[in-house]
């Protein structure tokens, strides 16, 4: 009998679909080692050694595993195809008993289909310890930075605070983003449109080329910048100057001045890779990183998808064989271009999966796994898969027309799109909109039908999403696959930010934080620093650098600067906000908002020589409870996320996920 070892039990369950009855199949449920959670668990005086224990809880399913491979003639580790997959093998060997060494071999695959496991079974190899030594190398390293740098925190601003090397950076781009946003001067400003057209029928909407209008006829009587409309290039910045502007305008000849049609196409994307799945899946779903690695490991682990976290938009040949094959079959060969679409990656590097995320099969779809998904997991298998299909298909055929208008100084432009054949988009039909203009000629006079203000306001910069974070994250080089669901995940938790509205506040707690690391340990939350870092655990798997150098490199001047922050930093306070009413046990202090482990919450000013606290309940203005009438506050799981419920709990038990809407009667 040969022993198969994987993480899970579903992934285990799809195995033996494929496997006769010469193997046994088990999960290891995780992984099996650690390093202590208790104590640093690394010896910085013995070339940073970790110091691995047994995960607590693992008993059971350890000694099932001992048992099962003392009676093995063959020992295969079946773990994900990644660093964190090759760490988990490492580990899963090393709690065997040595003895059994020379049976242990190593497959690796990226889709569990028949043909993948049988090639891998067909050349077992053994554990990348490169891939092992880089896994090792970021989980000392954040190691490192959490437990040396978090007991500073405590001692200068709170205790129960902790600080993260990756995660740190990410706090820090909300906060800056947050200081840009409140620095930001709103300015008004408003654009013209006027509705032309030979006939009302086929009238189009044009706007005012408020730059470049005045350069066209200098000898017009009215001086567009000390006569009575005070018109300034560029900018209409008051409703009264629109207004002269559309007095001037009735008054002038519409003439078409240029009509200028071109052909061009439009390309699909990419194939998915983790991060652009997981922004698909924010903007389509709002699905949180964390929510769409879950459904998508679910699917890779049924046989349905090729592993879901990689870096690269390659397709296997054989792949791309099959998806070509398909869309003849399907769409007709007006839809397959003449050869395969190659993406090129934006990552550095492609790392351990070298292939993008598809489906395994292209002719099963959505449709016919209906039965067989849950609603999440449906959902990110459609992205998948048109997504896939889609970027070998044809590209789309669009034509454009822009269409310049002079009207006395003015100009007016309008532009029109027409599609000429779907090709890829026949996936997405939502996406064909034409926008009409009536066929026109240079010398064509139009007429004036209609005019409008429309009022602008230039923006702030956005604050960020989860999407345009891991967006971000992954164009700056901070993080890997692997790792932009935690970082979302983690900041979130320790309450550094907060999302509202699907877009990151920083909260007071985080903000103070990153002032704090910002002024004493800036190397650490720098960008080109910490995506240096990155590169560096990269060259570490491929077996160009030595772990231990690597973090020694980090940890000598930091060890350092931790000495030194310590003894000469000040102590810093976290602001609270006060609510305007006295507490109600001493009657001295006043109700401030304070955060902690579970979100906001109320507590004394005079703490700690008072003692009194109760819940904060953030409520929603004009909006009442459905189901009894009350108030509706927004609250926290134990996990950090919002959700909105009755201030009558636990006696109304209505909640829900979404912000409710005013309206006369509330619904969600």
């Amino acid at each position: 009998m040969k022993l198969i070892i994987v993480e899970s039990p579903t992934k285990a369950k799809t195995l033996s679909r494929y496997l006769g009855k010469d193997y046994e199949i088990m999960a290891s449920m995780g992984h099996l080692r650690d390093l202590p959670k208790k104590k640093l668990g690394v010896e910085l005086d013995n070339n940073f050694k970790p110091d691995y224990v047994q995960v607590e809880g693992k008993e059971e399913a350890i000694s099932k595993l001992k048992k099962a491979a003392l009676k093995s003639k063959e020992i295969i580790l079946a773990t994900d195809p990644d660093r964190e997959g090759e760490a988990i093998a490492y580990h899963i060997k090393k709690i065997l008993d040595k003895k059994l060494e020379d049976k242990v071999s190593r497959i690796s695959f990226h889709e569990i289909t028949k043909e993948a496991i049988t090639k891998a079974l067909a050349k077992p190899g053994k554990i990348n310890r490169s891939l092992v030594d880089s896994q090792q190398a970021r989980r000392v390293l954040d190691r490192l930075v959490g437990y040396k740098l978090s007991p500073l925190l405590w001692q200068k601003i709170r205790r129960g605070l902790s600080a993260g090397r990756v995660q740190s950076v990410a706090v820090r781009l909300i906060v800056e983003r947050e200081k840009e946003i409140d620095k930001f001067e709103e300015k008004k400003h408003w654009q013209i449109e006027v509705l032309l057209g030979k006939t009302k029928k086929d009238s189009f909407k044009s706007l005012l080329d408020s730059k470049n209008s005045q350069k066209y006829e200098k000898s017009h009587k009215i001086d567009l910048f000390t006569g009575p409309y005070i018109y300034t290039q560029g900018t209409i910045d008051s409703l009264a100057k629109a207004k002269n502007i559309i007095t001037d305008l009735k008054k002038q000849a519409f003439i078409v001045l240029e009509v200028k049609e071109n052909e061009s196409e439009r390309q699909p994307q990419p194939p998915f890779i983790t991060s652009t799945l997981q922004q698909s899946a924010s903007h389509r779903f709002s699905y949180s990183a964390k929510r769409t690695m879950s459904l998508a490991q679910k699917l890779y682990e049924k046989g349905l998808i090729t592993y879901h976290r990689t870096d690269s938009t390659v397709l296997a040949s054989s792949a791309l064989a099959k998806i070509r094959a398909f869309i003849k079959e399907k769409y007709g060969d007006k839809y397959l271009p003449s050869t395969s679409r190659v993406f090129k990656g934006k990552s550095k590097l492609a790392q351990e999966a070298h292939e993008a995320i598809r489906p395994t099969k292209i002719e099963r779809s959505e449709e016919n796994l209906k039965n067989k998904l849950g609603g999440g997991e449906s959902n990110i298998y459609n992205l998948i898969y048109k997504r896939t299909l889609a970027s070998q298909m044809a590209s789309a055929k669009l034509k454009q027309s822009r269409v310049t208008v002079k009207a006395g100084p003015y100009l007016l432009k309008a532009i029109g799109v027409r599609n000429l054949f779907d090709g890829f988009l026949k996936l997405y039909p939502s996406l064909l909109k034409d926008k009409y203009l009536p066929e026109l000629k240079e010398g064509d006079k139009l007429e004036d039908f209609q005019y409008n203000t429309l009022e602008k306001e230039s923006q702030a910069p956005p604050r960020y999403t989860e999407a345009s974070l891991i967006r971000i994250l992954e164009n700056k080089g901070i993080g890997r696959p692997s790792t932009y669901a935690p970082i979302v995940s983690v900041i979130q938790l320790r309450q550094y930010v907060e999302k509202k509205e699907a877009h990151f506040h920083p909260t007071i707690v985080g903000t103070t934080v990153n002032s704090f690391i910002v002024k004493h340990f800036e190397e650490i939350v720098e960008i080109p620093f910490t995506a240096e870092m990155e590169d560096e655990l990269d060259d570490v798997s491929h077996g160009e650098k030595k772990w231990q150098a690597v973090i020694k490199k980090f940890y000598t001047p930091f060890a350092k600067k931790l000495v030194k922050v310590s003894k000469t930093a000040k102590r810093e306070k976290i602001p609270t906000e006060k609510i305007g009413k006295k507490c109600p046990d001493c009657k001295k202090g006043e109700q401030v908002i304070r955060i902690g482990r579970f979100g906001k919450f109320l507590s004394c000013s005079r703490f700690p020589d008072c003692k009194w606290k109760d819940h904060y309940l953030e409520k929603i203005e004009g909006v009442k409870c459905p189901e009894c009438g009350k108030e509706i506050t927004i609250r926290r799981t134990r996990t950090g996320r919002r959700f909105f419920g009755c201030v009558g709990w636990p006696k109304c038990k209505w909640a829900s996920w979404r912000k409710p809407v005013k309206t006369e009667k509330t619904s969600t």
